[in-house]
């Protein structure tokens, strides 16, 4: 017996993942795994490798959209290497994707290209906006996770980097780092 197995993924904890599993359900999935993870990669995100472990020939996994599975071809292709080597097969709800046919590969590698694409474009943008905020004073960066004030006081103490790191729990090379500023 088949078994058509669902997987929905939001990026962030504010986002909802409640229309993915409704359309996943409507389209005959009998499991749906949901999880609130960045598509970038596929590292930490348990859900999926859940859904990829339980996989047994001639079953489906379904997605409403390629980019709730993954964001870069690289990515992409390793899941669905997964997917076939278990003997079974990939859909999206949304899309003519449908890893059975040469049309459905066909089209799922497009999808993979352009999701990777998009990704490019938003970091792109991102780095834009901050190099235009710090140009105008605005963007400090994120807050120094190293206690400088307190290295450098250990350091005048005479203690070594070392036991600097251990004290404070911070990595050696982030003691040079202070030291060396």
């Amino acid at each position: 017996m088949t078994t058509i197995l669902g997987y929905a993924r939001a990026s962030s904890e504010d986002q909802d993942c409640t229309i993915q599993i409704k359309a996943l359900k409507a389209a005959g999935c009998s499991s749906v795994r949901s999880e609130k993870k960045s598509g970038t990669t596929v590292q930490g995100r348990k859900e999926l490798q859940t859904v990829l472990d339980y996989l047994r020939e001639g079953d489906t996994f379904m997605v409403t959209r390629i980019d709730r599975l993954a964001r870069s071809v690289q990515d992409l292709e390793a899941i669905v290497g997964v997917i076939r080597a278990k003997g079974a097969h990939l859909r999206a709800t949304e899309q003519p994707v449908d890893t059975s046919s040469a049309a459905g590969v066909a089209f799922l590698q497009m999808l993979g290209v352009f999701a990777q694409f998009e990704t490019a474009l938003r970091k792109e943008r991102q780095m834009e906006g901050i190099a235009k905020a710090k140009a105008a004073g605005v963007y400090k960066g994120r807050k120094p996770s190293v206690p400088i004030d307190e290295v450098r006081r250990l350091k005048a103490e005479g203690v070594s980097p070392t036991e600097i790191a251990k004290r404070l729990g911070i990595g050696r090379a982030s003691v040079y780092r202070v030291l060396e500023a």
